[in-house]
């Protein structure tokens, strides 16, 4: 488990890096490279828009890979999720800017995002399955939870790499060709990621199974929908929460509060980093005392959170930033500790791929694709930006409803079952 666990982490690690990386570059530089002729305010939200494609290709990839997963074996989709994102992501390094080819630019940073979304799609059906699916019943959140940290390993070495080059170059550097080095060095950890899962084995959950459906995707649409659309409305606050801190605030930051890019970064990865390394510890507590109670518990310490942390946000003191991210953080991973092993026990295996990974993609839609431009946009002309705010209470909320319209799948400890009786 301890293998399988480790090249799963380190699989989605290399997947979310090739997706943070975007999200970084989108906040600091794709603005004034790609659509220069745009205002300063627009061309951040063209580029979050561009941001935002990944997010909207996300369920087709999970409906893709899904269908892999469900019909030829998890084990395939790590392989061919991994390779796509990251060719598109070296790719996204080589594209010449808005001042070079014109329209064409910003046009094939768009398809490239897509690409790169459709391959994260897959990647965490699968990598998440193949977890949980060898895992035993009692430490299944624990185990599963290991591709979980993956993101946050993901998101410090991106914005580390980003945050040597934006300290080690000039800013006429930095824009010329330091912030496509990370975008470059994807090849490299893709490669690596490839070499690592060449020797997992097989689900043994899929070895089993005798019936496998046919067409995964219309089982979901026509026996699970419900699930489906709850699950990735409760996913939504999750999305919104964390690119909020890691998107939204960071051009926030920059751009609007005059702090530089190294004092952002910073406090954003140092709050990630005390989140990923918590994240264990809270699946324990999903172990033990279930999978809903604490997605409940983290929608509602996003609710009350909101406010505080736009507070402590507008001070740009970086002590007080950090702590406004990081509560916001352990409030998201309450919930996102968890889902790993509560989405996979909500579906039947024969759908279990497709079913888990649209819900969970979904609600990277609901909340992640469309916060950095909303949040943009309503902070704009105000002064402190209570409207994003009040934006991420409201998805909070609605997120802790359809958690409460979920049922609880923990399994119940082989202590507590009462002994058959003659």
């Amino acid at each position: 488990m301890l293998r399988l666990a480790a090249a799963s982490l380190a699989g989605t690690a290399i997947e979310f890096y090739d997706f943070f990386v975007y999200g970084t570059a989108a906040a600091l530089v794709l603005g004034p490279l790609f659509f220069p002729t745009f205002s300063p305010l627009a061309g951040t939200l063209a580029a979050f828009a561009t941001f935002g494609v990944g997010f909207v290709a996300r369920p087709l990839g999970s409906m893709l890979f899904g269908h892999i997963g469900d019909r030829r074996g998890r084990r395939p989709v790590l392989v061919a999720s991994l390779l796509l994102t990251g060719t598109a992501t070296v790719a996204v390094g080589c594209v010449p800017t808005y001042d070079s080819i014109g329209t064409a630019a910003p046009v094939l940073l768009l398809v490239l995002r897509f690409l790169q979304g459709l391959g994260l799609g897959g990647e965490w059906g699968g990598a998440v399955l193949l977890t949980a699916e060898h895992a035993p019943a009692e430490r299944r959140a624990l185990w599963s939870s290991f591709p979980q940290i993956g993101p946050s390993v993901g998101f410090v070495l991106a914005n580390g790499l980003m945050l040597m080059l934006s300290t080690t170059l000039s800013d006429a550097q930095f824009a010329a060709w330091g912030w496509r080095v990370p975008f470059w060095a994807a090849g490299l950890l893709a490669a690596a990621g490839l070499w690592l899962r060449s020797s997992l084995a097989e689900s043994p959950s899929f070895l089993e199974m005798e019936d496998h459906a046919r067409v995964p995707l219309a089982e979901v649409v026509r026996d699970h929908w419900r699930l489906v659309l709850l699950t990735a409305g409760g996913l939504a606050v999750g999305y919104a929460v964390f690119y909020a801190v890691t998107t939204w605030a960071l051009a926030y930051g920059v751009e609007r509060l005059g702090v530089s890019r190294t004092v952002m970064l910073s406090c954003i990865m140092a709050a990630v980093v005390v989140q990923g390394s918590l994240t264990p510890v809270v699946a324990l507590l999903g172990d033990r005392y279930g999978r809903r109670p604490l997605c409940l518990a983290g929608c509602t310490a996003s609710a009350l959170w909101m406010f505080p942390m736009i507070a402590l946000l507008s001070t740009g003191e970086p002590l007080l930033m950090f702590l406004g991210f990081l509560v916001a953080l352990l409030a998201f991973i309450t919930t996102f500790a968890v889902i790993s092993a509560y989405l996979p026990e909500l579906y039947e295996p024969r759908v279990r791929c497709t079913g888990a990974a649209v819900g969970y993609n979904l609600g990277g839609v609901l909340g992640g694709a469309l916060t950095p431009i909303v949040a943009t946009a309503v902070a704009e002309g105000e002064r402190v930006p209570w409207g994003v705010a009040a934006y991420l209470t409201g998805i909070a909320l609605f997120s802790l409803g359809c958690f409460a319209l979920l049922p609880e799948t923990r399994p119940v400890p082989r202590m507590a079952v009462a002994p058959a009786t003659e």
